[in-house]
């Protein structure tokens, strides 16, 4: 969902300490057809399953605290449609996006201020609650009412018409029925999936959305002819410019390629791919606001364009962070080594904690 697709293998081996795990990072890469559609909106659902041995590198911290209220925060229930775990509990409300000097607070301040440098107008919100109506993480977007992301095998529900957002395009119509025409939104997000090097049942995401100005658009006309319009083709431009010039911030001058895609949200929808390290990797997905979502937050008069990437996948290719549960962890062995503004290559560290012996 929110325009994310599976990446490609890339198989990295961290040759540590004697008995230590070689960590397996599958990146990047796009499928096609239509699994890949069902993919789009269904990549990394987490079954959230607690594990009883994680080495400390992986354990997660503390139970998750509402900032206004300083107490846990309880999202299980004895609702029969409740399928959230303890462990997906105690994940929400760490916001690592928004942590200082954090790989994932280092990226997103990057990308806000690559937009900030474009137009000081672009809003960005970053502590929207990740509980969410299916209204808002589906209906409002478009997608239909027997799709995969919307089973509980994909999601976690805590009752029929209450979830933990999949995608931070949960917050997308509500923000454009509440006035605000461009901005960037962040947040974790949670869907069901086996634990491995790059799946996690929690990530984070950034929405990006800007509506055209009134004029810009033709009026109301028939699919055909707004897909055939030349302010559709200006819109496409738009979005095309601002994302290349994006990447270069982050990744500096790369070759870049446009492939056709699939979201329920957008129309036209397009990944962009670069070059990168010797392979074509997949960084975000985007497109013009499809209709029906712009029609059902009254602003049927209005056109614009939105995008989606995920923190984790730019933040691995970026440090060579090889698993992405090292996110989650609070070994300092980590965290040291990371400051905000700057850009530096993970250095791997044994999996077991420090062990000091004297043995004179």
């Amino acid at each position: 969902l929110a325009f994310t697709t599976i990446m490609r293998p890339v198989v990295m081996l961290l040759a540590l300490a004697p008995g230590s795990m070689a960590i397996t990072s599958r990146m990047a890469g796009s499928a096609r057809g239509a699994s890949t559609r069902a993919g789009n909106l269904r990549m990394a659902m987490g079954s959230g399953g607690a594990r009883t041995s994680r080495p400390m590198w992986m354990r997660p911290l503390s139970a998750a605290v509402t900032p206004a209220e300083g107490t846990k925060r309880s999202l299980i229930s004895d609702d029969p449609d409740n399928n959230v775990t303890p462990y997906i509990e105690n994940l929400v409300g760490r916001n690592l996006h928004k942590i200082q000097n954090h790989p994932l607070n280092i990226i997103k301040s990057k990308i806000e201020g690559y937009f900030q440098s474009l137009d000081s107008g672009f809003e960005t919100f970053d502590s929207l609650d990740p509980v969410v109506s299916c209204t808002a993480c589906f209906d409002d977007l478009n997608i239909p009412p027997g799709h995969p992301a919307r089973k509980p095998s994909d999601t976690y529900y805590l009752d029929k018409d209450t979830l933990l957002r999949t995608h931070t395009s949960a917050h997308q119509s509500e923000l454009m029925r509440a006035g605000h025409e461009r901005f960037l939104c962040t947040g974790d997000v949670y869907r069901r999936d086996e634990i491995d090097a790059s799946h996690y049942p929690a990530f984070h995401q950034m929405e990006g959305v800007k509506l055209m100005a009134e004029s810009d658009g033709p009026g109301k006309v028939s699919r055909e002819e707004w897909l055939a319009s030349d302010a559709c083709a200006a819109t496409l431009d738009d979005l095309k410019n601002t994302l290349e010039g994006l990447v270069d911030e982050l990744f500096g001058p790369v070759e870049k390629r446009w492939v056709e895609a699939y979201f329920p949200f957008t129309e036209p929808s397009l990944e962009l791919e670069i070059f990168f390290q010797g392979d074509w990797l997949e960084v975000l997905g985007c497109g013009v606001i499809h209709a029906v979502v712009l029609e059902k937050c009254g602003l049927e008069h209005r056109k614009g364009w939105a995008f989606g990437l995920g923190l984790e996948r730019l933040a691995m290719i970026l440090f060579s962070i090889p698993d992405i549960r090292l996110f989650w962890t609070d070994d300092e062995r980590f965290h040291s080594q990371f400051k905000s503004g700057e850009v530096v290559q993970f250095q791997p560290y044994s999996k077991y904690p420090e062990c000091y012996k004297d043995i004179t």
